[in-house]
């Protein structure tokens, strides 16, 4: 069995540990005083941040105390988390003793003599209210969350359970700009307040020691696998996939490394890109220097104009500055991608 994969958000068999994030994430949410009840993940895609959701998800959820709920962006949240904690088997004695009627909202729960509650709000803040009193924590993971009506409403909402005191906690993960555009909503700030846990480049010399054991292969060429790849987690599944799939060494099979990447991650970065965002691109892959002066001449920008578009590329995780006047590309070959590309 091929021990790498290309599954997106599936675990794999070679995955490198985060173990120092996912310890700092988990410690956060389940210590007696809790650091902080949200935090994202972010990262671009491809940077693993499905993978550490699932892994603080499935630490946490092996806790008895703890009660963990995976919710779509795409639907409503609030009615989601509620059907989601009235479908636990374990919950509906709590709920029955609360004497909380949920049958109007259609989960199901109905109690005779009491009047059904006709708003998720108020069903939420019930059920809430008394895990907490019976010392249940709920976690709630999102992956992907995006900066539409059912994540606004579901955090606006989330940050009254906070002041209520309930032991109610949020995991997101997002790309860098849907963070950054939840974060600056003006009705959540709780969220800027929030840890952002980044989702950088793999350690290259882990990288290159797991492509050394898998392959038994020299040190020299595990270091140049490594450089490949550039700690980019996905490119690092990708290139020992075709490695182990075609039993050929690295420098073989780098076309058909770049077609996957293109096919399944750089294209669609490439199609939310403004086309200034692209003549800067453009301009970084002609640029030999890396010199922030060369690339803004070959854009043709103003120092003004170039500062917009660089910030904008910044954030969005896909260039770095390595000193004061530098920049380069975060993601391997995307200079090369971007030039067939433009």
């Amino acid at each position: 069995m091929n021990p790498f994969s290309l599954t997106f958000g599936k675990e794999p068999v070679n995955a490198i540990s985060r173990d120092k994030q996912m310890n700092e994430i988990v410690e956060g949410f389940v210590s007696d005083n809790p650091e902080f009840h949200a935090c994202m993940i972010t990262g671009v895609r491809g940077s693993g941040k499905t993978v550490m959701l699932t892994e603080v998800s499935a630490e946490i959820g092996g806790n008895k105390d703890w009660i963990v709920a995976e919710l779509s962006p795409e639907r409503d949240m609030l009615l989601a988390l509620a059907a989601e904690l009235s479908n636990r088997k374990e919950l509906l004695q709590v709920f029955r003793d609360a004497k909380i009627n949920l049958s109007f909202l259609g989960l199901g729960l109905e109690i005779d003599s009491e009047p059904p509650i006709t708003d998720v709000v108020v069903a939420l803040d019930r059920m809430l209210g008394r895990l907490t009193d019976k010392g249940k924590k709920v976690l709630v993971a999102v992956d992907e969350a995006v900066p539409n009506a059912h994540v606004r409403e579901f955090a606006s909402q989330f940050q009254i359970y906070i002041r209520k005191g309930y032991d109610v906690f949020l995991l997101m993960t997002g790309l860098y700009q849907n963070v950054y555009d939840l974060q600056n909503q003006e009705t959540l700030t709780f969220l800027y307040r929030a840890p952002k846990f980044e989702m950088g480049p793999l350690n290259r010399a882990l990288v290159a020691r797991q492509y050394q054991r898998v392959f038994d292969i020299p040190k020299d060429e595990a270091a140049a696998m490594a450089r490949v790849v550039q700690g980019y987690p996905y490119a690092y599944q990708v290139l020992g996939y075709l490695c182990y799939k075609r039993q050929l060494p690295y420098a073989e099979v780098l076309d058909e490394f770049d077609a996957y990447l293109a096919e399944y991650v750089y294209e669609k970065i490439w199609s939310e890109l403004s086309g200034k965002d692209r003549d800067v691109v453009d301009a970084m892959a002609a640029a030999e220097s890396g010199k922030v002066g060369d690339i803004r001449g070959l854009a043709g920008m103003s120092s003004g104009e170039f500062s917009v578009y660089r910030d904008r590329l910044l954030k969005r995780g896909l260039v770095a500055s390595d000193g004061f006047g530098y920049l380069r590309f975060t993601l391997p070959r995307f200079g090369e991608f971007a030039k067939s590309a433009y």
